[in-house]
């Protein structure tokens, strides 16, 4: 290494000489030098080039000429490696060229703008660097008028620095849209792309840029026409995907409808073309990720895109081999795409999760293409988050289908893994983890008892416990699925596992569908008689308590409709209703719903009264008598009058358990 610097070291040396044009001359051979030649450039940085190309290129007394050529060098130094531009960062390079902006010279310009541009695409360089001073976004916008070069760097800034709403927003207000618009029929393609790229980055999940952009005109054409001349078969691939990205991103926002020709005649066709095998691995990915964007919420997209150019087929062979066959005469790229071979499954997951949302018939299709179920299954094991996620939202998908749950997910004992990737996942797979454990928790899935006895119960309970909202919903949701027929021991170990503090806790959540989950849950567990008195006769104390608190709480008439109807279900227990009986404040409660304006609530509250007099069972008289001086009869006299049909008949026949 030694030998390697001091041939290096006359380099630096120069940059220290007191004749300017010798320090000029320096530069110029240093850059000379570094081109192309990484241990150069790495040994340069090491001899402390760096600070001293800084101080020449920042000294008013330098000439532009040297400052220019010190600008060039820097983006020379920045192109090396990833420690390189580590190296310039902690130079504080970038405020210097910031400044360098100010200058009137636009070769000094465009060459800071170069290093800039090339330190800000590295993935070492924080994007906040470039809004730390509110001035130089707008300086920035100023100086896209100067030349081509200024265009073409500026908006590749910008699309690189734009990370999230936050950023989307400052350019947004400092006029990004006027100023870039007419940069897309730009005589230079390198500007054009450059600007797409930024519009896309702009208006990503971002309505109100979305919505500017479909109103903004270039030389008389709407922006969408402009971006669907740029998705034609006959431009760079890179500039098709690009424009396919900015209406993607238009449409999901509601810019443009998901109906629009140019969505379902341009946009989906041409993202489908990029799924094809003779494209470049990047651009199946981005292809179908954002084919998957397009498509997600709308039923009629899914189901034109899995008929477009055997889509489902085609996506098998993401799983296969990530380069196609006339690529691999490059070995470079063949060693990049086998890297990058998990980039493919997991977007080719995520597309058919959104092909299979809604329709039964995809669902089937995908499910029948080949090793369909051993890929999902081998993907959730994946050490790659990004695919493990992925598949768990196809399964997710797939598991929304009755028949499938039957059948393939049966055969495949998909339970198995999910229950694995349930056990110590981060949030973001948890929550579609749990949400597939719901469906296959239902009733008619076959998978029901396998996944109890791998201690499910325990597993969901502490799921319910969790700060995250989603999660507690789906842990309440999967145990109410499992409670729904379950037999007795299934329904005791639930309220062993969730404790009745859990269960308060639970029914006070902020959250509505927390709430309706629990109540729900509560209902299936108090369903056929001999569970209702053996729940009730262990747990009756507390659930009455419940129940009284969320009939006196602020609560929407669903819920409520909810607790009437777990009450109901109490009433119709042999010893259960007792607990019923003997609670005046209770029963004054269903009377006052058997009045109320709402009649979901009058009905619900009828079938605990009917379950409290039903004439064949023991106890009955006494009952029918205690609700009569209650006045009940009363209200039953006027409700048999009622306009509602629902009310009416269910009156006459509580009437009759009088009469009998």
């Amino acid at each position: 290494l030694q030998e390697v610097t001091a041939s290096s070291r006359h380099y630096v040396d120069r940059l220290f000489d007191l004749d300017p044009q010798k320090v000029l001359q320096g530069v110029i051979d240093m850059k000379n030098a570094v081109i192309g030649n990484n241990k150069q450039k790495a040994n340069l940085i090491v001899l402390g080039a760096v600070p001293r190309l800084l101080y020449l290129l920042q000294q008013e007394t330098s000439s532009t000429e040297l400052r220019t050529e010190c600008a060039v060098v820097l983006g020379s130094l920045a192109m090396g490696t990833e420690n390189n531009v580590k190296s310039l960062l902690d130079c504080h390079i970038i405020p210097a060229l910031l400044q360098g902006l100010l200058s009137p010279d636009l070769k000094f310009i465009e060459a800071c703008l170069r290093c800039l541009r090339t330190i800000f695409i590295s993935p070492v360089t924080p994007e906040d660097l470039l809004y730390t001073d509110a001035t130089v976004i707008s300086h920035l916008m100023a100086l896209l008028s100067r030349s081509r070069y200024t265009q073409e760097y500026i908006c590749q800034i910008f699309s690189h620095c734009c990370k999230g709403p936050d950023h989307q927003t400052i350019l947004f207000n400092h006029g990004a849209v006027q100023n870039i618009a007419h940069l897309l029929v730009s005589t230079s393609y390198k500007v054009r792309m450059q600007a797409l790229k930024c519009f896309s980055v702009l208006a990503f999940e971002n309505p109100q840029v979305s919505m500017t952009l479909v109103n903004v005109s270039v030389d008389g054409e709407l922006l969408p026409q402009i971006f669907v001349k740029m998705l034609q078969r006959d431009k760079p691939i890179e500039m098709q995907l690009t424009s396919a990205k900015c209406l993607t991103s238009m449409c999901r926002a509601g810019a443009i409808r998901t109906d629009d020709p140019c969505i379902v005649l341009k946009t989906l066709p041409c993202l489908v073309r990029m799924c094809s095998k003779d494209r470049l691995l990047e651009e199946r990915v981005e292809g179908a990720e954002t084919l998957a964007y397009l498509i997600e919420t709308d039923m009629e997209l899914q189901r034109m895109a899995s008929i477009t150019d055997h889509l489902i087929v085609m996506l098998a062979d993401y799983f296969k081999y990530p380069s196609s066959v006339s690529a691999i005469t490059d070995i470079k790229r063949l060693d990049h795409d086998l890297k990058h071979a998990h980039e493919l499954r997991q977007a080719a997951f995520k597309l058919y999760a959104s092909l299979g949302a809604n329709d039964e018939d995809i669902r089937k299709k995908i499910i029948e293409t080949e090793n369909m179920m051993d890929r999902i299954v081998n993907g959730l094991s994946e050490s790659s988050i990004k695919v493990r996620l992925a598949a768990v939202r196809c399964l997710h998908s797939l598991s929304r289908s009755v028949q499938q749950l039957r059948t393939s997910f049966q055969d495949h004992a998909v339970w198995k893994p999910l229950m694995k990737v349930l056990q110590n996942a981060p949030n973001e797979i948890l929550v579609v983890a749990s949400s597939t454990l719901c469906n296959l928790l239902l009733e008619f899935s076959p998978s029901k008892e396998p996944i109890l006895e791998s201690g499910a119960i325990e597993l969901l309970c502490s799921l319910t416990q969790s700060e995250n909202l989603a999660l507690r919903v789906n842990g309440i949701w999967a145990l109410m699925n499992m409670a729904f027929q379950a037999e007795q021991k299934i329904k005791s170990d639930i309220l062993r596992g969730l404790s009745t503090e859990q269960l308060f806790q639970l029914l006070s959540d902020s959250d509505v569908n927390v709430l309706m989950k629990t109540l729900g849950l509560l209902r299936n567990l108090l369903s056929t008689r001999p569970h209702i008195d053996h729940i009730m006769s262990t747990h009756g104390k507390q659930i009455m308590q419940a129940v009284t608190l969320i009939l006196e709480g602020e609560h929407n008439i669903e819920v409520k409709e909810q607790t009437l109807c777990i009450l109901a279900n109490i009433a119709d227990g042999t010893t259960a209703k007792e607990l019923i009986m003997t609670n005046d404040d209770i029963l004054q409660k269903i009377k006052y719903y058997m009045s109320h304006s709402n009649a979901k609530l009058q009905l619900a509250a009828m079938f605990c009264i009917s379950n409290l007099i039903w004439n064949e069972e023991e106890g009955s008289q006494e009952r029918q008598d205690k609700l009569r001086d209650m006045g009940v009869v009363d209200i039953l006299h006027k409700l048999s009058q009622s306009s509602d049909p629902n009310l009416c008949d269910k009156a006459k026949t509580a009437l009759q358990q009088y009469l009998a």
